[in-house]
């Protein structure tokens, strides 16, 4: 396993699911010189006590992330609203169990502003289906609202499809899609962790020549098991827990396919031009981006078949440069890319 894995989670374990034939998936944490991969099944299983690692402490009090959606036409500031849903889960002697709070009818302010209230990610760290009681927990409260706007699809010239989508995060079209994706207990939240410690690494500046880490992610499987969804669940998943850190997110959705034009030399161009835009969002301050290239096979098969002739320079030209591309942004500190595979065997020799 690779340095990233062991970073992230201290030797993680994986317990046994409830197998379904032709559904698995694997979740690899890649790196230059080897990947880390987490075999997957997805199923609905029945919560299992696993070892896991205990969750952070605060004062010997569990860290619980508190997720406050705002509503659309709330105008308060997030820091107010984060402060009054404090104080009501400090007045009120409540358990913690993953799921949604009442809001108090007597506080108009979280009655005005408020659209939703939820306890996430408490069943990693109970058993049997037991909860925390309040006088245990140390909430971490994220505030949030969605952006109502749809995709930014770049527009070709030249009819070709549309090299990348563009969403602002969080973004209302993938709100609860983070819930609705079901695997083996535990699997989305080590995911969760992973990215969001490379990250913090990159916050605080750790020397990657010390400690090694990577923020490219591969996930890998079969068609339909929920890889693209995933992505783009755990952009505005981290879009919410690094507000505080990051408050403008954006999510670069990349057709690999697009990026090979009919014309010769025109998809250097198209690669150019993309880079450029996802570059000029990195550089904006207090910006997180996530690039999500989908299908990232598609770059090794033409690579391969320029290299055996069948397929013009041009196509080679193209891989290379975005790989050349992908390799400057991973030292970007606000930049995390997000890939998907169906082949994993055609990928080696692009990572």
């Amino acid at each position: 396993m690779s340095t990233p894995m062991e970073i992230a989670e201290q030797k993680p374990m994986v317990e046994d699911p409830i197998p379904l034939p032709n559904a698995s998936m694997e979740v690899s944490y890649q790196n230059p010189i080897e990947a880390a991969t987490i075999p997957v099944q997805i199923a609905v299983a029945e919560p299992v006590a696993t070892p896991n690692p205990p969750p952070c402490l605060h004062e010997n009090k569990f860290l619980v992330s508190v997720e406050v959606c705002l509503k659309p036409s709330s105008t308060a500031r997030l820091e107010d609203v984060q402060r009054a849903v404090e104080r009501m889960l400090e007045n009120r002697s409540m358990s913690y169990a993953d799921g949604l709070v009442l809001i108090p009818a007597d506080d108009l302010f979280l009655v005005d502003n408020v659209q939703r209230i939820c306890i996430c990610d408490t069943e990693e760290w109970v058993k049997n289906n037991d909860v925390l009681l309040f006088w245990q927990v140390k909430p971490v409260v994220h505030t949030f609202q969605l952006i109502e706007e749809g995709p930014c699809e770049d527009l070709c010239a030249d009819g070709q499809p549309a090299s990348f989508n563009e969403w602002i995060l969080p973004a209302k079209e993938f709100d609860g899609l983070w819930e609705s994706l079901i695997y083996e207990s535990g699997l989305k939240q080590r995911l969760l962790r992973y990215a969001a410690s490379a990250l913090l690494f990159t916050q605080k500046g750790v020397n990657p020549n010390l400690v090694s880490w990577n923020r490219i992610i591969l996930l890998h499987g079969p068609p339909g098991t929920g890889k693209t969804s995933l992505c783009k669940a755990l952009a505005q998943k981290l879009s919410i827990r690094c507000n505080s850190r990051y408050p403008h997110c954006q999510l670069i959705e990349v057709n690999a396919h697009s990026l090979f034009s009919k014309w010769f030399s025109e998809s250097g161009k198209l690669v150019a031009k993309l880079f450029q835009k996802i570059q000029e969002m990195v550089e904006e301050d207090g910006n997180l981006v996530f690039v999500l290239i989908d299908e990232v096979e598609s770059l090794a098969a033409a690579r391969k078949a320029a290299l055996s002739g069948s397929e013009p320079s041009d196509s080679i030209r193209v891989v290379n440069a975005l790989l050349t591309q992908m390799d400057k942004l991973k030292s970007a500190p606000n930049v995390i890319i997000l890939t998907t595979s169906n082949i994993t065997t055609a990928i080696g020799s692009l990572f």
